[in-house]
């Protein structure tokens, strides 16, 4: 069979790689300079929020294809507020690359899946 490995508590491996990403980011951004942490701050948060929600419509929606394209758009824009909170400093940068080898390789992850649905005829137009 060549079906999608299931993490033991039944979750996909991407959906997993996600939530420890979370894990390590919410965190972080906390310690984000005051006058940055509720607007820049949170709204880099809320991307990555956003992709776990996506995720999770990905995995039950029929049109997961969709959900896919719309989780990858929210991973550049996190890459590039991310750069930006390197550049200004507010993330050092040990864990700016943390943050980039992290949403690269859940890219690589959603592109795989892209993949497999395009080979199946998901999210194809009728």
């Amino acid at each position: 069979m060549n079906k999608k490995p299931i993490h033991p508590d039944g979750d996909l491996p991407v959906f997993v790689k996600w939530m420890e990403f979370l894990e390590w980011l919410l965190p972080t951004t906390d310690k984000f300079p005051r006058k940055v942490r509720h607007s820049f701050g949170q709204r880099i948060e809320e991307l990555a929020l956003d992709v776990v929600e996506d995720l999770i419509e990905a995995r039950y929606h029929r049109d997961r294809q969709a959900m896919l394209r719309r989780a990858n758009l929210r991973l550049e824009k996190l890459r590039i507020l991310l750069r930006l909170s390197h550049k200004l400093r507010y993330l050092p940068h040990t864990s700016y690359e943390h943050a980039m080898k992290s949403i690269n390789e859940t890219g690589r992850m959603l592109g795989g899946w892209f993949k497999k649905g395009e080979g199946e005829g998901e999210g194809a137009a009728a």
